[in-house]
C-alpha cells in the first residue's frame, strides 16, 4: 500500500493521493442470491488473469458489501522513515535496492534464517528438472558453501512443530548434530509427546532407519474407549468473500459435501452414506446437517474425523442455526452438541460429549510415525507412507472390491483401489481417480465454464463448488462436476478406514 501510494504521488505531484484499503465488510449480509457468479475470473492464452463483469450497472449487485479504511496516518509514517527495512534502510533506500536487485538481477544476500528458509516458496521437489532453479539451493549455496553433500543431508527444517531458532542460529543445521537436549525432550504418559516425536523422526533419518514407530499396547489402550460399529467421516466446504447466497455473510463457512463409511466389528466396510449439494443458490448448511444426523443416529458407534476441520465446521454450522428460523434447528443443534466440542471462541460453551468425534490424526500422533511422511500428519503424507509398507492394505485393496467386504456408491464393484505402474511402483489412489469430463470430447470441453481436470484434493473441490454455483451452466456439466465430487470425498472416508485398518494390523 505504501508503495502504491508512493508511485501514485510521483505520477501525479499535485494531487494529495489519499490511501484506502478496499475490502469486503464481514459484519454486512448479502441481499441476491448468485452474488459471486457476477465477477468471473478468466484466464488468456498466456496465462494472465482478467475480470469479466456481468452486470451493467450497481444495483443489480445488491447492497453494497465492501468498506474502506483510510490508511493515511499509516502509510505516512512508512514513507517518512519511520521503520527500517533490511540493514536498516529507509523506505526510497529499500526501493533503490529492491529495484537494483529487480533490473539487474543481483543477489542481495539476505541472511538465511530458521523460519523463513524453513518456510521457502521457492524450494524444488525431488521430481524437478535441472532446468528448474531452487531459491532455497542457491542461498545455502552462497552462504553456506552448500554441496551436493550437505542438501542429501537431513536437515532440521521438516523436523515437525520444530521450534529451531536457535538451534539454526547455533549452526545446528543437520539432524547428526543434534542430541536431545537441543529440543527438550520430555515424555508423556499417554502417548507421545512433541517432543519424542520430534526425536523419533530425527533419529530414524539420522540412522536410515525406514521402519515406522508405532505403540501398539498404547493404541489398544486407547481403542477400548471406542465402540463399533466405527464411522468415519469427511465434510467438503468453502469460504469465499463474496456471498454464494442471499442472507449470507462474507467468509461464511458452507458445508456443501460428506462422505460417511462405516466399520463393522466383523471388517466389512461399507460406504453407507453421502451427501452433496449441487443447486445454484442453495444454501446447504442445514440441509447438509439434516442428512449427517441421518446418517449417525442410528447407534452409538464411535464417530472418527481426520483433524480439526468437522469440528469447526459443525461449530460455525450451530452459530448458523441459533441465528435461523430453521423448523428443525433445536433438534439439530443438540445432535451437533452430541457428537462435537465447543471451540474456543464459542460465546456459550457445552459440556464435552460421551460421544464426541475421535481426531484420527490425534491418533496418529500419539501412536504411530512413519519415516516417509518426512514428519508431516496430513492424510495425503500418511495414506501413501502406509500403502508403500502394509503388507495387510496391499493385499487386500489390490483385489475388486466387491471380493474384499467392501461396498461403494460410486465405483464399480470390478474397481480396484490399488494398482501399479509399470515399473512396479504403486500408484496413490488418487491418481487414479477419472478426470473430471472424463468421456466428453475436446469440443464439448470448450464450451464448459469450468476448467478443473482433475479433482483429487479439497482446494480443487471448493473450487469446484464455487463454478458449479453458476447459474448458466449446464446441467450435464454440473451432473459431471457431481460425479468428480462424490468420487473423490468418498476416497477421503476410505482413507481414513485405510489407516485404521493398517493400525489395527500391525
Amino acid at each position: 500500500m505504501a508503495f502504491q501510494t508512493y508511485v501514485v504521488q510521483k505520477c501525479y505531484p499535485n494531487l494529495k493521493v489519499i490511501p484506502y484499503l478496499y475490502l469486503v465488510d464481514k459484519t454486512k449480509s448479502a441481499t441476491i442470491d448468485g452474488l459471486n457468479q457476477m465477477f468471473r475470473v478468466q484466464k488468456n492464452k498466456n496465462k494472465r488473469t482478467g475480470i469479466d463483469r456481468l452486470v451493467d450497472d450497481r444495483t443489480q449487485l445488491g447492497d453494497n458489501l465492501m468498506k474502506s479504511i483510510n490508511l493515511a496516518h499509516i502509510v505516512d509514517k512508512i514513507i517518512a522513515d519511520e521503520f527500517k527495512y533490511y540493514d536498516h534502510l529507509g523506505f526510497e533506500e529499500a526501493i533503490e535496492l529492491l529495484k537494483e536487485v529487480r533490473l539487474n538481477n543481483t543477489y542481495p544476500n539476505w541472511e538465511t534464517t530458521f523460519s523463513t528458509c524453513k518456510n521457502c516458496e521457492f524450494k524444488r521437489d525431488k521430481q524437478a528438472t535441472h532446468h528448474q532453479l531452487s531459491g532455497f539451493e542457491y542461498c545455502f549455496q552462497k552462504q553456506h558453501n552448500w554441496t551436493n553433500i550437505e542438501f542429501n543431508k537431513p536437515n532440521i527444517f521438516n523436523v515437525w512443530d520444530l521450534r529451531g531458532k536457535s538451534l539454526f542460529e547455533q549452526g545446528k543445521i543437520f539432524k547428526e548434530d543434534l542430541v536431545e537436549d537441543d529440543i527438550k525432550l520430555k515424555p508423556q504418559v499417554d502417548g507421545l509427546s512433541r517432543t519424542e516425536r520430534q526425536w523419533i523422526q530425527i533419529e530414524k533419518e539420522r540412522d536410515k532407519d525406514t521402519s515406522p514407530y508405532f505403540d501398539k499396547a498404547g493404541f489398544e489402550e486407547a481403542s477400548k474407549n471406542w465402540n463399533y460399529p466405527y464411522h468415519f467421516i469427511d465434510f467438503e466446504t468453502s469460504i469465499v468473500p463474496l456471498p454464494f447466497h442471499k442472507g449470507r455473510t462474507p467468509y461464511e463457512q458452507v458445508a456443501f459435501q460428506f462422505s460417511h463409511h462405516i466399520m463393522h466389528e466383523n471388517g466389512r466396510v461399507e460406504h453407507a452414506n453421502e451427501y452433496v449439494n449441487v443447486k445454484p443458490g442453495d444454501f446447504p448448511n442445514f440441509e447438509f446437517t439434516q442428512y449427517l444426523h441421518d446418517a449417525l443416529v442410528h447407534d452409538e458407534g464411535t464417530i472418527f474425523r481426520y483433524s480439526t476441520h468437522e469440528n469447526t465446521i459443525l461449530n460455525a454450522i450451530r452459530k448458523q442455526l441459533l441465528a435461523s428460523q430453521y423448523t428443525f434447528k433445536v433438534e439439530l443443534i443438540q445432535f451437533i452438541e452430541s457428537i462435537s466440542q465447543a471451540t474456543k471462541n464459542t460465546a456459550n460453551p457445552w459440556p464435552v460429549p460421551e460421544r464426541n468425534m475421535v481426531d484420527l490424526c490425534e491418533v496418529i500422533k500419539d501412536y504411530f510415525y512413519h519415516p516417509l511422511t518426512k514428519g508431516s500428519n496430513s492424510i495425503k503424507k500418511v495414506l501413501p507412507a502406509i500403502l508403500s509398507t502394509s503388507t495387510f492394505i496391499q493385499a487386500k485393496y489390490s483385489k475388486d472390491i466387491e471380493y474384499i467386504g467392501l461396498s461403494s456408491k460410486n465405483f464399480p464393484k470390478s474397481h480396484r483401489w490399488l494398482q501399479r505402474d509399470k515399473s512396479g511402483e504403486l500408484i496413490s489412489p488418487y491418481d487414479l481417480l477419472p478426470k473430471v469430463y472424463e468421456g466428453a470430447n475436446q469440443e464439448e470441453i470448450q464450451q464448459y465454464l469450468s476448467d478443473i481436470e482433475d479433482l483429487n484434493d479439497g482446494g480443487a473441490a471448493l473450487t469446484a463448488y464455487g463454478k458449479i454455483q453458476y447459474t448458466d451452466m449446464t446441467n450435464e456439466e454440473r451432473n459431471q462436476i457431481k460425479e468428480a465430487l462424490l468420487k473423490y470425498c468418498e476416497l477421503d472416508t476410505l482413507a481414513m478406514v485405510m489407516i485404521m485398518e493398517h493400525l489395527q494390523s500391525i
